[in-house]
């Protein structure tokens, strides 16, 4: 009797196959817009249907190592990587994952909206990255930094545009060195101490414990300048040197040497992004130069980079959701079970049809703040900016969310093969797990979400974005358009409420519930402003949204009937 062997099929080119994102492009961009960028988006797709994937599972296999010492005894702190991982950061480097918004004739043909081609690279790049799109994030948000205006010209010039180098040769990533093991996200009490030097450098001395991209060229470090007194507000961010090469400190030492004064004391075992290289770090009088006047409170400096961190993870959630459903119906295509193919059972379509409405809610909010985060770069929209305050940090934890239950259902839909670690299935619930986490918890966003609606009045865009929708669902569904109006009117009560009395009890322990209806009526929003403009999948994926989010009810009849046109 022959030993049968499940064959699992491929999912479908992650661009051409992807009807919802060719039509957010053809919206955002417009068609001339959208023909531009064609020919990059399917380079992209194809070097991840191909060499990516292959890259990907090699990263996976042959996680990051540390070597303290040399044969002879010499500290040298080397972090080794896989193959797998360079093949992935110069194909980062290539497609000009991280430049694209960056680069002047990206932003002559789309202007702001080259964030938006950006937010469909990374779409298509992230998912099989093997969580290389941490680092790119990272190096993103550096970018930025750089880029603001009191930063110092010098050190923009030297570092920047390497940063945003479309040659794997010369392209580099950033770390982030911001969280200490005795404050964690409570920043007010980092310890890391910077002095200055006579030569207008800065020296830092303190713990780091949490460094992902250990091993990237640089890294962005907030340290409290000596003498600045206590709280967040007054940390300054600084850009450390992490090779001895880019080091006046070093004195000839070795190629690839960390730069004097950066000791890795261990590489993390973590739960997931097992081929992203995470350190505990130490920094001994490390060589640093500093990105503004480390004078003037600098923590909100530092928010520059923490926007566009927050709104990649945005991105990297809804990407992982959208690859993973490819790959949950590719399987449910070719698996027979009760005498039929799984795919046409009603209860696995209704499934998967449920997890294509989260997908296509969780695409649209990291799609519309790319979107703001363009406007505010490039045109300095005072609207946008004040709207992106406020979904930032929405998209981030909602689809942090969003990406864990999804990868739950992923694993459990291919039965046992999913739980088997070299299927490579299991990764997608590890990965997803550092989504809430990274860059603020749930509850942590929360609470920024309630700064932002108390203290800067965020909450006001939001709000008539919300009201705008309901008159465009009116023509599509009136019950669509009657259920967004009831949840806007409650949610502007109760941000009425929450910012009349901000500091009270029931406000603050009601903040995650607060943040999470926002960015669900904020998604459905989105999805109705799609449909509108004439998207048959969006306004579907909007009408069982707002059932399933806003009203709580079962949608699996609807998901089971129209998962064709859902995925």
């Amino acid at each position: 009797m022959s030993r049968f062997v499940q064959p699992v099929p491929p999912p479908a080119d992650p661009y051409a196959g992807d009807a919802l994102l060719r039509s957010w492009l053809e919206r955002q961009l417009g068609p001339a817009g959208h023909a531009a960028a064609k020919g990059r988006l399917a380079d992209l797709a194809a070097d991840v249907t191909g060499p990516l994937r292959a890259a990907h599972a090699d990263a996976e296999a042959h996680p990051p190592t540390l070597v303290r010492y040399d044969a002879w005894g010499a500290r040298v702190d080397r972090i080794d990587t896989s193959a797998g991982w360079q093949t992935q950061r110069a194909a980062a480097a290539r497609h000009a994952v991280v430049a694209l918004p960056y680069l002047p004739d990206a932003r002559g043909t789309w202007g702001a909206a080259a964030r938006v081609v950006q937010h469909a690279l990374l779409h298509l790049y992230g998912p099989e990255s093997a969580t290389f799109s941490c680092p790119v994030a990272m190096a993103d948000g550096a970018a930025a930094l750089l880029s603001m205006p009191d930063v110092d010209a010098g050190v923009r010039d030297a570092w920047l545009p390497r940063l945003i180098s479309t040659d794997p040769g010369t392209a580099i990533t950033s770390g982030q060195w911001m969280t200490e093991a005795q404050g964690g996200s409570d920043l007010g009490r980092s310890s890391t101490i910077g002095r200055p030097a006579a030569d207008g450098s800065w020296r830092l001395t303190g713990e780091k414990w949490f460094c992902s991209a250990a091993d990237a060229a640089m890294a962005v470090a907030l340290a409290r300048p000596e003498g600045a007194g206590r709280g967040s507000r007054v940390l300054a961010p600084f850009l450390v040197p992490r090779y001895a090469a880019d080091s006046p400190l070093a004195d000839g030492t070795a190629a690839g040497a960390p730069a004097p004064g950066v000791v890795v004391h261990r590489l993390k075992d973590k739960l997931g992004t097992r081929a992203l290289p995470t350190a505990e770090i130490g920094l001994r009088d490390a060589y640093a130069l500093p990105l503004g006047d480390p004078a003037v409170p600098g923590l909100v400096r530092a928010m520059t980079l923490v926007v566009v961190t927050r709104v990649h993870n945005a991105a990297a959630a809804a990407g992982g959701m959208r690859r993973g459903l490819a790959y949950a119906r590719a399987y449910a295509d070719v698996r027979h079970v009760a005498g039929g193919a799984l795919a046409s059972s009603p209860l696995h379509r209704a499934t998967l049809g449920t997890l294509a409405v989260d997908a296509a809610g969780a695409f649209a909010l990291a799609g519309h703040a790319f979107a703001l985060l363009g406007r505010v770069e490039v045109g300095a929209d005072p609207q946008a900016a004040a709207e992106l305050r406020v979904v930032a940090p929405l998209a981030k934890l909602a689809t942090g969310r969003l990406a864990v239950s999804s990868a739950s259902e992923y694993v459990e839909s291919f039965g046992g093969a999913g739980y088997v670690e070299d299927t490579g299935v299991p990764r997608l619930l590890r990965d997803a797990q550092v989504l809430p986490i990274w860059e603020g918890t749930t509850n942590v966003l929360a609470l920024d979400v309630l700064r932002a609606l108390t203290r800067e009045d965020a909450g006001a865009p939001l709000l008539a974005r919300l009201a705008a929708a309901v008159d465009l669902a009116r023509p599509l569904s009136p019950a669509l358009a009657d259920t967004l109006a009831t949840a806007t009117a409650q949610l502007r009560d109760t941000v009425r409420a929450v910012t009349a009395d901000p500091g009270a009890e029931a406000v603050l322990a009601g903040a995650r519930g607060l943040a999470l209806r926002l960015a669900y009526a904020l998604t459905a929003a989105l999805l109705v402003e799609h449909a509108a403009w004439g998207d048959e999948q969006a306004e579907l994926a909007a009408r069982l949204w707002a059932r399933r989010w806003l009203r709580q009810e079962e949608i699996a009849e609807d998901a089971h009937h129209h998962l064709d046109l859902l995925c």
